[in-house]
């Protein structure tokens, strides 16, 4: 069962406190995604670990219900 954008920003913002979570359905199938994801929580974070952070907001659904997901993270200029 593949997972809708609402549901993978839910998670995220459940998971990222504060996050600003912006989904994306790359093909229209809801199969592939890309998610903006900006937090202050990211701040002196390394690229990877703020993926990690989202990762694990999702649950351990990447892979399973969530089958593509590109992912962009940032921190807030003013963070």
């Amino acid at each position: 069962m593949a997972m809708d954008a609402a549901n993978i920003e839910s998670l995220i913002r459940e998971g990222i406190p504060g996050a600003e979570v912006r989904i994306e359905d790359l093909r229209g199938d809801g199969d592939h995604y890309a998610a903006h994801v900006e937090a202050a929580a990211f701040k002196g974070k390394t690229r990877v670990q703020q993926h990690k952070m989202v990762y694990d907001a999702l649950q351990g659904r990447m892979g399973g219900e969530l089958h593509a997901l590109a992912l962009q993270t940032s921190v807030p200029k003013d963070a």
